[in-house]
């Protein structure tokens, strides 16, 4: 019999860390457990990626939290410690070594996991994925030897790798199965953007062929195209995905499709368990669709509005999607969710490198992305959540203020 209710978090990732900061300060006396199978105690992804790849901010900058903040406020980190099993009759969590930690309440926050490039040669050294800080620190050093980089994956981590890898002085060869980078997210006219972008600094783009083969014997020395055309590298980075970390979940009954299934307040079907953040495909109130999202705002937010659920002050989840990029000089900012759009209109010149481009559905803003025009992103949330209709030439105009257009679009 416990002495005192015990919250377990398992998955030490921005949106644990994040729950376990909520649950203290709501109140929550009990035991706050953190669990997390690296050895790091929590920190932010964007970074490995960008500025923590290319060796201009330390470990320092990533973390969440200070690492006195778990003992000023009585979280035990339990760290470079997995969960194997849970037990939701039981109401208990099996760690590593066969530990059994009880549960009143249970958050899953276990990420997602990268997908591995399914061809031969794949397991030879010098192939690389992105995911955490050990990940990083083998690609920075790996990336100031190369004598060339090959990303595979023009999707967000290959971007972004492939532009830190040339503001790090090294060749880089991008490729992808699809005509444009970031075109199944963006679209063609902001995949042709992108495009763009990455030649102007130099990168090789090699798009529409897909990777037969690693080449090489004891270390990778390039990818074999589909066309059959080697590409040398002796560095060669995959992005081709995640995967969300269902396993536990799955074993253990809960219901799992793409990512384990929530109610709008981040609850599963099972009474105390909720998910939070990369692993969590939840119904999302404003879209009304579920929605499963691999960004830093959806750990940052919903590991406390989760936290509010474990406490019993149950809350819809109603913050639209966000999330940013940064490449080589140009920064991004999405808010919204478009998956099928009618147009994209754009407000400014593409060629100038500043323009918001807003993704229109039935004359309704589904989406707006703004490249390097900043203090709109809120704006264009507002403009998003409305649902209402939006004249097209006053939204097109940069002349009309975005915060006139919301306030038309106001109930």
């Amino acid at each position: 019999m416990r002495d005192e209710p015990c919250f377990v978090i398992v998955g030490a990732s921005l949106a644990g860390a994040k729950a376990a900061e909520t649950l203290r300060a709501e109140g929550f006396e009990g035991r706050v457990v953190l669990v997390g199978e690296e050895e790091a105690r929590p920190y932010e992804r964007p970074p490995l990626s960008k500025d923590y790849l290319r060796g201009e901010a330390g470990r320092d900058k990533v973390y969440v939290h200070d690492a006195s903040f778990y003992d000023a406020h009585e979280i035990e980190l339990r760290l470079g410690t997995s969960a194997s099993a849970l037990d939701l009759d039981g109401r208990e969590v099996v760690l590593s070594g066969d530990e059994r930690l009880g549960f009143d309440a249970l958050l899953l926050a276990t990420g997602a996991a990268p997908r591995r490039l399914p061809v031969p040669g794949a397991d030879l050294p010098g192939i690389h994925y992105l995911r955490d800080l050990a990940d990083a620190d083998a690609l920075r050093e790996a990336i100031r030897a190369a004598e060339r980089v090959v990303v595979v994956g023009a999707g967000w981590i290959g971007c972004e790798v492939a532009a830190s890898a040339r503001q790090m002085g090294a060749p880089v060869t991008m490729l992808d199965v699809a005509a444009l980078p970031l075109e199944r997210v963006l679209g063609p006219e902001l995949g042709r953007f992108y495009r763009d972008l990455h030649a102007s600094h130099g990168v090789d783009l090699r798009l529409s062929t897909g990777v037969e083969e690693v080449v090489g014997t004891r270390h990778a020395e390039g990818v074999r195209l589909s066309g059959g055309d080697v590409v040398r590298g002796d560095v060669v980075v995959v992005g081709v995905g995640v995967a969300p970390r269902t396993e536990l979940a799955r074993s253990a009954g809960l219901a799992v499709d793409n990512g384990i299934l929530t109610d709008e307040h981040l609850a599963t079907a099972a009474t105390g368990v909720f998910a939070a953040g990369d692993v969590a495909n939840a119904w999302h109130p404003v879209l009304d669709r579920r929605v499963r999202l691999e960004h830093w705002s959806s750990a940052l937010h919903q590991g406390p509005a989760a936290a509010l659920g474990m406490l019993g002050r149950h809350a819809p989840y109603t913050r639209l999607p966000y999330f940013f990029s940064d490449q080589y000089d140009v920064g991004m900012e999405y808010s919204g969710l478009a998956r099928d759009w009618d147009e994209v209109l754009v407000r400014g010149e593409m060629s100038d490198g500043a323009f918001i481009a807003f993704y229109l559905k039935d004359g309704r803003v589904a989406a707006g992305m703004n490249v390097n025009v900043w203090d709109v992103a809120d704006d264009i949330a507002a403009l998003v959540a409305s649902g209402q209709p939006v004249a097209r030439d006053a939204l097109a105009d940069p002349s009309v203020e975005l915060a006139s257009l919301v306030q038309a679009t106001s109930p």
